[in-house]
């Protein structure tokens, strides 16, 4: 029988922000959880769309135009396409569900590029 996926233990293991974890998948996808802390690249991600859930904290996902402020239990849908820059100035905890090919930093490399840690 499978384990259940505790992320609130998973979470409290580690402390490195913007370094994604892999904690489960779904067909091509990845389900990922990644501690937020200051700003972030600004990039996209012309292939797919990014979806942030944020389960504590505070993130803002800014825009060319806008910015979509989030807090536990709000879902925000990144456009594939379209330029973001998260920030969380506090810091945040956030739950990512995309391709498992994808890149954090989409099109635009920086010193925050990562593979993500694939706990799975």
């Amino acid at each position: 029988m499978a384990d259940a996926i505790d992320l609130a233990t998973l979470l409290a293991s580690f402390a490195e922000p913007w370094r994604p974890r892999t904690v489960a998948a779904l067909n091509d996808y990845d389900i990922r959880v990644v501690k937020t802390r200051g700003e972030f690249t600004e990039h996209a991600h012309p292939e797919t769309d990014e979806m942030f859930l944020v389960l504590s904290g505070r993130l803002v996902i800014r825009l060319d135009d806008d910015e979509v402020a989030l807090g536990p239990g709000q879902l925000f849908v990144v456009p594939r396409g379209r330029r973001h820059q998260p920030v969380s100035p506090d810091g945040a905890e956030v739950l990512l569900v995309e391709p498992r090919t994808t890149v954090n930093t989409g099109d635009t490399p920086s010193p925050l590029t990562t593979d993500p840690i694939r706990l799975t």
